[in-house]
C-alpha cells in the first residue's frame, strides 16, 4: 500500500536508496559533533545521531521495494 503511493507520487527506487546513504552521512557528522559538545549535553546529542542511522535500513528496503515494483511493471510491459 505505501509502495503503491510512493511509486504513485513518482518517486523511484534510486532515491530512496540516495536518501538512505544521506542518512548515513548525517548519522555520521551528527556523531562526530555530538564529540565536540560537552559532557552534558553529549548523550542527547549521542542519541540523535542513532536515531537518524536507524533511518539508513528503512529507506533503504523501501527503495528496494520500489525497485521490485519498477522491475515488475518492465517485464509485464515487454510481454506481448
Amino acid at each position: 500500500m505505501v509502495v503503491s503511493l510512493l511509486r504513485r507520487t513518482g518517486f523511484r527506487g534510486w532515491e530512496f536508496h540516495a536518501l538512505s546513504l544521506g542518512s548515513v552521512g548525517l548519522c555520521i557528522g551528527l556523531w562526530i559533533r555530538a564529540k565536540t559538545v560537552d559532557q552534558d549535553e553529549r548523550g542527547n546529542a549521542e542519541r540523535r545521531a542513532l536515531f537518524v542511522g536507524l533511518w539508513a535500513p528503512t529507506l533503504w528496503e523501501i527503495g528496494d521495494s520500489l525497485g521490485d515494483v519498477e522491475r515488475g511493471k518492465r517485464r509485464l510491459g515487454r510481454r506481448p
